[in-house]
């Protein structure tokens, strides 16, 4: 693979510009670093890992971490992977080895080789291959949508090509044709007539992907509050089962009736459960399981909390406070709200309106998907850690949603007057 190093004084002269890309000093070092006269030369290409420093590279994917073998390899004072610059860090460069992350950036015009540029700016090449890895497909914004809505998927890698266009094929092998907007990171897009349930398939030049979530999952419902799925359950069963309406504040349903939040003011010091608030306490022998029964899962690392939301004014006080509760905590026998404020009873605090350390007024265009992995359920209602941990799927047997109080008391808003919509509650795996 190797090719013989040649010096060039070439138009990577220019690269000599980007002047704020150069070396990255360690300040713990008793000597400083300085870098050596001469012309670098390299042997060959291996992982950094030591583990595997027998497997002889001849191109890495962008951000793999590689260690460069060769001589006066401290000469190098810029490093490009085509025309993408690395960033170099000189407690990791010796005479003998270099180690880099190849950079992040794709190259409109590879020339599948890694420039090594001197003191003087000369510039020497080798031959090395930048890979740009297959689609990553992360997310979808509802993943709930209706033929004919417009969605927004998130990844990384969505490229495409005038001779190698991105495709989109949802179940029932039925493809995107309407596309509205294309990213690296994000393609905005129509949703097809006849589109099934099930896994999106992502493809572009560099390879093929299956999304990590599963398009209008119904395999594990535990509310749709309409009952129009198999086993879902249609409402709460407690002291308060919930306002469970088809349309209210201009929202429209998703897929049927939907849980209704709202119609008073709230603040973080106000609890209104008649109005923000859903129970549901198990009663097996009059039709209302355990939920531990319906969900075929039970590794709560690998399983996260999911529902679609609908928030079309502005949310400033309050987290939504999120509790599984075991038959030890209430059941509809025994019934008690107190364990909405044990200090022992975990829960996630979703609270889609702080955004780090500021408060910044939440609300939707149409319906959002939420995502909330199960190691989450590890709060108290005031944002501490509790000791016992997240929930195992044994103990959830009820559950219980109201939005009140939360962590971050200095920065919620006063009698704020949200409505939020949530439909289509289930647990789903993460992989």
């Amino acid at each position: 693979m190797k090719s013989k190093n040649k010096i060039y004084s070439f138009m990577l002269m220019g690269f000599a510009a980007l002047t704020g890309l150069g070396l990255t000093s360690c300040v713990d070092q008793p000597d400083a670093y300085e870098v050596a006269d001469g012309t670098p030369t390299i042997d060959y290409i291996r992982l950094s890992d030591v583990t595997k420093k027998d497997s002889m590279l001849t191109g890495a994917h962008l951000g793999e971490n590689i260690c460069i073998v060769g001589n006066n390899l401290r000469s190098i004072k810029r490093l490009y992977f085509n025309d993408q610059p690395a960033i170099l860090n000189t407690s990791f460069i010796t005479d003998h080895t270099l180690l880099v992350d190849v950079p992040d950036g794709i190259s409109d015009h590879p020339t599948d080789k890694i420039y090594m540029v001197n003191n003087n700016n000369d510039t020497t090449s080798y031959d090395f291959k930048t890979l740009v890895p297959q689609p990553v497909v992360s997310s979808l914004n509802n993943e709930y949508a209706k033929d004919g809505d417009v969605v927004t998927l998130k990844g990384d890698y969505l490229l495409t090509y005038d001779d190698a266009p991105l495709k989109i094929t949802f179940p029932g092998n039925v493809p995107v044709t309407d596309f509205k907007s294309i990213s690296r990171g994000s393609v905005t897009f129509t949703v097809p007539e006849g589109a099934q349930k099930g896994i999106v398939t992502v493809e572009s030049k560099y390879g093929k992907s299956n999304s990590s979530f599963y398009f209008r999952d119904d395999r594990c419902l535990l509310f749709d509050f309409d009952g129009s799925h198999k086993n879902a359950l249609a409402s709460g069963h407690g002291w308060r089962n919930g306002v469970i309406v088809d349309s209210k504040d201009g929202i429209q349903p998703l897929d049927g009736k939907f849980l209704y939040f709202g119609g008073a003011a709230i603040s973080y010091s106000a609890t209104d459960e008649d109005h923000f608030s859903i129970n549901y306490w198990p009663e097996p022998s009059a039709g209302y399981p355990e939920l531990k029964t319906l969900i075929p899962w039970n590794d709560p690392n690998n399983l996260e909390l999911k529902f679609e939301v609908n928030v079309p004014n502005d949310w400033t006080a309050g987290s939504m406070d999120i509790i599984f509760t075991s038959n030890d905590q209430v059941t509809y026998t025994k019934a008690t709200n107190s364990y909405i404020w044990a200090a022992d009873a975990p829960r996630a605090l979703w609270t889609p309106w702080y955004n780090n350390g500021t408060a910044v007024a939440y609300k939707t265009s149409g319906w959002q998907t939420v995502s909330i992995p199960l190691t989450d359920f590890i709060y108290d209602q005031n944002g501490n850690k509790i000791a016992n941990g997240a929930p195992k799927i044994d103990d959830m047997t009820g559950l219980s949603i109201i939005v009140m109080g939360g962590p971050y008391k200095d920065l919620a808003g006063e009698n704020n007057s949200p409505a939020i919509a949530v439909d289509n509650i289930r647990i789903c795996p993460i992989k």
